[in-house]
C-alpha cells in the first residue's frame, strides 16, 4: 500500500469520524498541588468541535485521492 491510497483511507476515515461524533472531549490537567504528602491535580474538559464542512471536505479529499491513484495505473 503506498502514502497516496494510505492517506487516502485515513482521511476518509477521519472525515467519517467528525460526522458520526462532531465533537472530541479531552481533558487537560491545568495545575499541581503538593501539600507535604498530599497532591491536588485540578483537570480542565475541553472540546473541539468538529465542522460539518470539514468532515465532508476530508471524505471529498480522500475520495478524489483514491480515484486519481487508480486512474494512474490503467
Amino acid at each position: 500500500m503506498n502514502g497516496r491510497k494510505l492517506g487516502a483511507i485515513v482521511l476518509i476515515v477521519v472525515g467519517t469520524a467528525g460526522l458520526v461524533f462532531g465533537t472530541f472531549s479531552y481533558g487537560r490537567e491545568t495545575q499541581t498541588t503538593s501539600i507535604g504528602s498530599i497532591e491536588i491535580a485540578v483537570s480542565e474538559q475541553r472540546a473541539f468541535n468538529v465542522p460539518v464542512w470539514a468532515g465532508v471536505g476530508a471524505i471529498l479529499v480522500g475520495t478524489a485521492l483514491l480515484l486519481v491513484g487508480r486512474k494512474g495505473k490503467a
